[in-house]
């Protein structure tokens, strides 16, 4: 398993309950109370397979599949330059990533930063070969096909679906 860096800087982000009015919600201190982030991140770290929510032209959703990496405080993820979320986030870098458990979900929300660094596209394309078990080489990330970017959030939601009502929690990243 590759190891990953916490939050930048060694901040925790401060977690609160989420408003969830209708789902029978308890308060912070009841249920299993609030999650600690380094659930949310374990999550991030394990989690094969993540959804990425951008946003067309238009206004329209629009939701593919991705493997992303967790590492140091972000995550960092790539794509075709001509598909339809590279060119989303082109236009506008806010993004929703999603792990793939719907049961232990955890949900984040931020802006996709576009790496162009050679030391950053070869950091990217070793942790993505080590956790995937690939051998890509710098081809994959090569700026003039491909995009890799860096998506650091802004905020967090996680829950667990064997303490529903009292394991909802959300995360506020410093910016």
């Amino acid at each position: 398993m590759v190891k990953t860096v916490a939050e930048p800087r060694g901040i925790e982000p401060s977690s609160s309950r989420p408003h969830m009015p209708g789902y029978g919600i308890v308060g912070p201190d009841d249920g299993v109370g609030l999650l600690p982030w380094a659930w949310a991140e374990e999550r991030l770290t394990t989690s094969r397979n993540f959804w990425l929510s951008t946003r067309w032209p238009d206004g329209r959703p629009h939701v593919m599949p991705v493997w992303a990496i967790w590492n140091e405080g972000a995550l960092w993820f790539s794509s075709s330059k001509q598909s339809r979320k590279a060119r989303n986030l082109a236009a506008d870098p806010r993004c929703v990533l999603t792990t793939e458990d719907s049961m232990n979900p955890v949900v984040l929300e931020g802006a996709a930063e576009l790496l162009t660094s050679q030391a950053d596209l070869e950091r990217f394309l070793s942790i993505m070969n080590a956790k995937y078990a690939t051998t890509y080489g710098l081809d994959m990330v090569d700026p003039t096909a491909n995009c890799t970017f860096r998506m650091r959030p802004s905020w967090a939601f996680g829950l667990r679906a064997d303490a529903f009502t009292g394991s909802p929690t959300r995360w506020v990243f410093q910016q």
